[in-house]
């Protein structure tokens, strides 16, 4: 599953340079697939969306930090544990539990995200 980030998040950016997939961003701000993935040109993401990788992309909150589901894996491949929640002060970063996603599918993810 991804991370998602909930309304107790106080803003403080902790979150965001421990991302390995640049999936997290600060409220407001536009994202790309392209941001800190190997990703280029037209791609079709593990969840089906066909977007161009370095188009900018709707921010997905307006007011508070948030994390690009497609992008999120919850730091498989790269720690034990994601570290956006490890490293949270107000363990705002939880599960998102509108989006399962098993151990193999978030390697998957991983490695369409960093393929080169």
């Amino acid at each position: 599953m991804a991370i998602i980030i909930t309304d107790d998040c106080i803003n403080c950016g902790a979150c965001e340079p421990e991302c390995p997939n640049n999936a997290i961003y600060e409220g407001g701000m536009e994202w790309r697939m392209s941001d800190g993935t190997a990703l280029k040109g037209n791609v079709t993401t593990t969840s089906g969306v066909d977007l161009e990788a370095d188009t900018e992309q709707e921010p997905v909150s307006m007011d508070l930090y948030y994390i690009v589901p497609d992008k999120c894996t919850e730091c498989h491949g790269f720690h034990d544990e994601p570290q956006c929640a490890a490293v949270c002060p107000v363990d705002c970063c939880v599960d998102d539990e509108d989006r399962r996603e098993s151990d193999d599918e978030l390697m998957t993810k991983k490695m369409f995200l960093h393929a080169e």
